[in-house]
């Protein structure tokens, strides 16, 4: 990931990941640097954008209010056409679980963090779904047991990356190689770290039910089935009501020893917890009967999030690499006795660097099943020894952040890895040799730009992957690093484009983004939002609006900006995220009326380009988009995110009168935030919720289009001329539906 304008040593790009989800490869134009900090001078970890987006201030995010919101959205009519994949098919996204057929050479599955189950059977080239499409598309786990069988938990056991970390719906069984799934309990669990599958039994599994990350209780612990899912009961319990298991393994050469990673973890509107005295590692000496916790060197107190490798060719060789509650590194230690007693090795500069300052998205170690010596640590860059983790190696010719690691045992040498930016492989034992898979399209994506002048072009911005593009190479390359935001095509010149990534560092293009220049020093702001909204005007494009704390100006296609607003927020967070900031822009077409909206519920109108400013909102949740009429400035569309889960408050408003008074439209939508709204003509609009894509009729909202996962839509824009909508998908890439 490259973030800030600073000129500084890997080192400390390094260290900056702390920012958020992560991406280095590509990077930004030349004069784009690294640092180690947001500009606000505090680091913001991962998640922080999406989860205040989404949560409403001072509540807790409401238990199953997205599953609530996905059977509303489900018993909706449809209507219009079909929507249709666009890509990009080459990027990828997080994977954060892999598992092996057992009877199928080079047939791979992986788990998207929010695109579902696919399947390989090229040895990890190229991916064909394995999935519903209307099942939630958020993953955890997966696991194939030696008869065959997958185990698919739901819900995502890491939180942060950008996205919400969006819970699940249990646990999921298939028995014709994902083509179909059978709900098989433990619903309740938020999300499933890990299985662990009897090699003798096949029938007999244990999962690690995580928990909630935003409530208390449920499903949490170890359990065990002896009947394929069929039932499940609790086999270690959690000292704590945010306290759940994020890991189990069984020993893979006494296979009756079984160990565990408990973790206390919970975020709340204004703290995030990740770590405590519930977290731990336990073991079971009798296949998961009766469980103890492990002492002997290990912390027994308080600590983060804990990654355990375990030997094959050193039985009672064990690895664990222990973050510290502040998401910070804490120690990695070996144990030969099976982890009665541990051993602290060195502290290494590489893995306090790797490890960030978000230990608690990575907790994984992965042990070469042919050499005990040789120990692969997932973090920002995949860390590896050859000598029992007396030193280490970087290996950054793969994406950023690492989740997930698999041997194949049928083609010695063979690793798959799984993080970021997808699925790669190495036949080389994981020592280099990656290569990446080449169809994944499961890409998260925040934003999209499209232009009627081109229908081939669609760009747009990607959770760690930066800003994407369809032209000027492969269809889809990065021209911008870092998690990619808002971008834009000139509607009348396409090799005009602006692309920005996290926190408002913006640049612009004549040339269709090969060569950038950064404008954001020109801008005028205190903070700046994860996401910084760019606008054109919507009659001169060489007019744009830029919102940090305060509305900026430009008339010379973004070279120079003026402020033309004050603060427009109510000041900054409590924390180092910047939060008191502009979200949205929308300027009328009469050339002297824009209207703006924050992330702490206010929307403001101006009537006379910024000389004077009038709130016509406050108290709202988080304020996502603001759509003007054209052919009236005084006419708008607000549409608002935050969980809802049954409330009454609206989340989608409109004004005829310049916000002297509202009428709530929200109607029969689903109970869940809406991210974008756009009006197509003076009667038809259309509304991205992350249950999908809603369109307005005579009678009520209906459900727009088939063939669109259950995944959600972050943003929308509506080509007039060639009547089409292109949407941006958190899970899923692009899609495009024609509305006539």
């Amino acid at each position: 990931m490259r973030t800030g304008r600073s000129r500084g040593m890997r080192t400390a790009a390094v260290v900056l990941l702390a920012i958020a989800g992560l991406l280095v490869p590509g990077g930004p134009a030349a004069g784009a640097g690294t640092q180690e900090e947001d500009d606000e001078g505090g680091p913001a970890a991962p998640a922080e954008y999406s989860y205040l987006q989404k949560a409403i201030p001072g509540q807790p995010l409401p238990r199953h209010a997205y599953d609530t919101a996905a059977a509303e959205a489900a018993a909706l009519p449809a209507t219009g056409g079909s929507w249709q994949p666009v890509g990009p098919t080459n990027i990828g996204g997080r994977v954060v679980s892999l598992a092996l057929d057992p009877h199928r050479a080079d047939t791979l599955y992986a788990a998207a963090a929010s695109g579902g189950v696919w399947r390989s059977a090229d040895a990890g080239r190229t991916f064909a779904p394995a999935w519903p499409e209307r099942g939630t598309q958020a993953m955890g786990a997966l696991a194939a047991a030696p008869d065959g069988t997958l185990y698919a938990g739901t819900g995502e056991p890491n939180p942060g990356g950008g996205s919400v970390t969006y819970e699940g719906t249990g646990v999921y069984r298939s028995t014709d190689q994902g083509r179909s799934w059978r709900a098989v309990g433990l619903r309740d669990s938020g999300a499933v770290g890990a299985f662990a599958v009897d090699p003798r039994r096949p029938r007999r599994v244990l999962a690690a039910a995580t928990g909630s990350l935003y409530n208390p209780g449920g499903d949490r612990g170890v359990y065990l089935s002896e009947n394929a899912g069929g039932s499940w009961r609790r086999v270690l319990d959690v000292p704590n009501a945010f306290t759940g298991a994020v890991d189990v393994q069984r020993d893979p050469v006494h296979p009756d020893r079984v160990y565990a990673v408990l973790w206390d973890h919970r975020r709340e509107p204004d703290k995030r917890t990740y770590g405590g005295t519930g977290s731990g590692v336990y073991r079971s000496d009798d296949g998961g009967a009766h469980w103890r916790r492990l002492g002997g060197g290990l912390p027994t107190a308080d600590s983060g999030r804990i990654g355990l490798g375990i030997a094959t060719s050193e039985p009672g060789r064990l690895y664990a690499m222990v973050g510290a509650t502040d998401g910070t590194f804490g120690s990695f230690l070996t144990s030969a006795d099976g982890g009665d007693t541990w051993t602290k090795l060195p502290d290494i500069t590489a893995l306090k660097e790797s490890q960030s300052s978000y230990s608690w998205w990575f907790g994984k170690v992965w042990v070469d099943p042919a050499d005990a010596r040789h120990v692969h640590v997932a973090g920002v860059d995949l860390l590896t020894t050859k000598d029992g983790g007396t030193t280490w190696t970087e290996q950054d010719t793969v994406h950023a952040d690492q989740h997930a690691m698999l041997w194949d045992p049928r083609t010695p040498g063979r690793v798959y890895l799984g993080n970021d930016g997808g699925v790669y492989r190495s036949d080389a034992r994981g020592d280099g040799g990656w290569t990446k898979a080449t169809y994944e399209p499961w890409t998260q994506l925040y934003t999209v730009a499209a232009t009627p002048q081109d229908t081939d072009r669609i760009s747009g911005g990607a959770q760690d992957n930066g800003s994407l593009r369809s032209w000027g190479g492969d269809r889809f390359n990065e021209y911008l690093g870092g998690d990619g935001l808002q971008n834009l095509i000139d509607p009348t010149d396409v090799n005009r484009v602006y692309a920005c990534y996290q926190y408002g560092n913006c640049f612009r293009s004549t040339d269709g983004g090969a060569t950038l220049t950064e404008y954001t020093d020109s801008t005028t702001a205190d903070r700046r939002n994860w996401l910084t909204p760019v606008q054109f005007d919507p009659v001169d494009p060489s007019v744009l609006y830029y919102g940090g704390n305060r509305l900026n100006r430009s008339t010379d296609g973004g070279a120079t900006w003026q402020p033309i607003s004050p603060d427009l927020t109510g000041g900054p967070g409590h924390d180092a995220y910047p939060y008191g900031t502009i979200t949205t822009v929308a300027a009328a077409r009469d050339g002297h009326t824009v209207w703006a909206g924050t992330d702490d519920g206010r929307v403001w109108v101006t009537r006379d380009l910024g000389a004077h400013w009038t709130r016509v909102l406050s108290g709202q949740p988080w304020v996502t988009r603001i759509a003007v009429d054209p052919d009236d400035p005084a006419t708008a569309y607000v549409s608002l995110s935050g969980y809802r889960s049954g409330s009454s408050q609206p989340h989608l408003l409109r004004t005829r009168d310049a916000g002297a008074s509202w009428r709530d439209l929200s109607g029969n939508l689903p109970q869940a935030p809406v991210n974008d709204v756009v009006l197509s003509g003076r009667n038809t609009l259309y509304a991205a919720t992350d249950q999908g894509v809603f369109v307005s009729s005579r009678d009520g909202w209906r459900r727009l289009g088939g063939g669109l996962p259950l995944v959600p839509v972050s943003d929308i824009t509506y080509d007039q001329v060639h009547h089409r909508l292109v949407a941006a998908t958190f899970g899923r890439g692009f899609y495009s539906l024609r509305t006539d």
